[in-house]
């Protein structure tokens, strides 16, 4: 069974599949090949005369399938090598310079020779595409088998475990002198490198125009110690992935967006304009020419380290030790509770996660939850913060804030996605706290789900729908955020208006699990009183859809990625004397109207008033309380008393009167 989504850009360079060669490669003989390794050292076919089987490997150091597939070559070397099999690995990108060989060979462990292809004459030779891609030579070094290793690892998915041994099965038939029973296999990876004959006289070059396209879309993700499994901040880098980069451009892989412009206007839309798209297209038929670097525009300069507009006043990391990810294979969601030891309620302006490992760190999200809860998330669904590919950091809108009750645990699920080689990992929370006197909205995660539903094996469009609580005042959507797993086909968000007027809010006509976007609108959208909103999500169990689990199977609601979910979730602002009033909240105790807090107050003062003086000070108030406090608090001296309370109960109560 497949287990979890690949990393996220693992979708940004693999491509759809095709066939690995044309079909005389197989029968193919091929002549005696010389090329040196990362040491300079000079090796050749003819030194593997004694070997009855060849296998050539062409490999890249920053493609992740590949970086995937480098255990499962040394491994099957390691196995073969007493009988009579020869591994050879061929990197034949441009982009991948001698220093980058030596160290993706070196972590990866291989114990046989790994050489650079300069100007890929030996890719050009065989036919090679495609990284990973293997050829297997017979002993008279015809090619008999090209395409992938095995079934395990594809766009978007890791299977549990080897299906279709394709490469270790056509060892085995040359081995035993039997003809290859598979000689062929769709490839999927990277495209290689190659070096291209630029066209001097091309309109579009790198410098002017591509450059800035890139920087515009890419390169906040693409660049060093962020996401992407390569930097896209120079020509030399981006000249070995022009064909890859026009590839995910052209199918719309890339730049991650999925909603259909349609409908809504997102503040973190990354829709690339057909223009940008065409000029692209240009440049890789002109072979991707550099132009004059003097028209190179100024570099971006990014913010290091956190995001927020400052640094945080607590930082809450996910555990006392970093987490130890494997090299390969499948690693189920991790939980970790942290109590971060909050003796008052807080209000938070600002969040944001920061993956300690964003190599191998697919996504993390941070629930609040009452001590003792047995759901993970706490039993009142309380989800806090996210982290996935590409999301910035998060402010709320001014005299809004995130609630957090005294004494919460804060549960952090984070879903590892292994890259070939050991890895650690650390997340960590950063929270700014706002000023209470300030807030006027509370903002809450609240989710439109529906846990019962059954999915028959092959369906191929399977309808769920819910909805989600009714406003119980004027609120304030600020963003959406869907959640499916790997069956996920589409998902859409709909406003029911009281009046019975329904509008589109959010259309994702394609839902991709690799990237779980925060749909965030530039402007809040207000909606009135006794309005709802409606999900309607729709699921492929069928073949047709490779990040399938199992086809055969019925699938019901589950917390791991091979059962499904259905959740829209949507972040509402709601004014503070509404809270608690029929919305969905992190506390049993939430504060209600002005009258009812006036009067918890009253009732409540001997518990607060903890040093029995009969007056409350405030400093003896919890947190979510201080604003009404503030209301109460006639003469402004911090101190309230019981008769103090009165006075406003009968001011506000007038206040009521002369209204109506």
């Amino acid at each position: 069974m497949f287990r979890h989504i690949m990393t996220a850009f693992l979708t940004l360079v693999l491509s759809i599949p095709v066939s690995a060669a044309d079909s005389e490669v197989i029968g193919r003989q091929v002549k005696d090949i010389e090329l040196k390794d990362y040491r300079g050292k000079l090796h050749s076919l003819a030194d593997l005369k004694d070997s009855k089987v060849v296998v050539l490997a062409f490999v890249g150091t920053e493609c992740p399938l590949a970086k995937l597939y480098a255990p499962r070559l040394q491994e099957l070397a390691k196995q073969y090598a007493d009988l009579g099999v020869s591994f050879v690995a061929i990197n034949s990108n441009r982009q991948d310079s001698i220093t980058e060989i030596a160290a993706h060979a070196r972590v990866h462990g291989f114990q046989f020779p790994v050489l650079k292809d300069l100007s890929n004459k030996v890719a050009d030779r065989v036919g090679a595409k495609r990284t990973p891609e293997v050829f297997v030579l017979d002993k008279t070094r015809t090619i008999r088998y090209v395409g992938r290793i095995d079934d395990q690892y594809g766009v978007g998915y890791i299977r549990d475990k080897v299906g279709k041994q394709f490469l270790r099965a056509a060892i085995d038939d040359l081995l035993a002198d039997r003809k290859v029973a598979v000689a062929k296999t769709e490839t999927v990876g990277c495209l290689i490198g190659r070096v291209r004959q630029a066209k001097s006289d091309s309109d579009v070059t790198y410098s002017n125009q591509v450059s800035r396209i890139l920087q515009k879309n890419c390169v906040e993700c693409h660049r060093a110690g962020e996401i992407a499994p390569f930097a896209l901040t120079n020509y030399e880098e981006v000249v070995g992935w022009a064909e890859m980069i026009d590839e995910v451009i052209q199918d719309q892989r890339m730049p991650p967006w999925h909603a259909d412009p349609k409908h809504g206007s997102f503040s973190n839309s990354r829709i690339m304009t057909d223009d940008e798209k065409d000029l692209i297209q240009q440049w890789v038929a002109a072979g991707a020419p550099e132009g004059d670097p003097k028209q190179l525009p100024k570099p971006i300069k990014y913010v290091g380290g956190w995001q927020l507009a400052k640094e945080p006043d607590v930082v809450v990391p996910m555990s006392e030790q970093a987490f130890e990810v494997p090299a390969d294979g499948t690693v189920r969601y991790k939980y970790f509770r942290v109590d971060p030891k909050f003796t008052e309620d807080k209000w938070v302006q600002s969040a944001e996660i920061i993956p300690g490992n964003r190599a191998v760190v697919h996504h993390v999200l941070v629930f609040v939850r009452r001590k003792g809860s047995r759901n993970f998330a706490g039993s009142e669904g309380s989800f806090f913060a996210a982290y996935v590919p590409g999301m910035r950091a998060r402010t709320y809108p001014d005299k809004m804030a995130k609630f957090i009750p005294a004494g919460s645990e804060l549960v952090f699920q984070v879903h590892y996605t292994p890259i070939g080689s050991p890895q650690r990992d650390l997340s960590k929370l950063g929270l700014i706290f706002a000023d209470t006197k300030d807030i006027e909205h509370v903002v809450v995660t609240n989710q439109a789900t529906q846990h019962r539903f059954s999915i028959p094996p092959h369906d191929d469009n399977y309808r769920v729908e819910a909805r989600s609580q009714t406003a119980p005042a004027d609120v304030q959507i600020l963003a959406m955020m869907p959640h499916m797993h790997l069956r996920g086909k589409a998902f859409q968000y709909q406003v029911q208006y009281p009046d019975g007027k329904t509008e589109i809010l959010l259309d994702i006509p394609r839902y991709d699990f690799n990237w779980q976007t925060n749909y965030r609108f530039i402007k809040p959208l207000k909606l009135p009183k006794g309005a709802y909103l409606k999900c309607v999500a729709h699921f492929d169990n069928s073949e047709d859809n490779l990040a399938n689990p199992d086809p055969t199977a019925t699938v019901k609601w589950g917390d791991q990625t091979w059962n499904e979910m259905m959740i829209g979730y949507f972040d509402v602002a709601v004014p503070v004397d509404s809270y608690g009033s029929g919305s969905r909240s992190t506390s049993k105790r939430q504060p209600g109207g002005l009258l009812n807090a006036i009067k918890e107050l009253v009732q409540s003062l001997r518990k607060l008033d903890k040093n029995k003086d009969g007056k409350l000070t405030l400093a003896e108030v919890p947190q979510k309380y201080r604003k009404r406090f503030h209301e109460l608090d006639l003469d402004n001296d911090e101190v309230l008393t019981v008769e103090e309370i009165g006075r406003a109960v009968r001011k506000q109560r007038g206040q009521k009167k002369n209204e109506s």
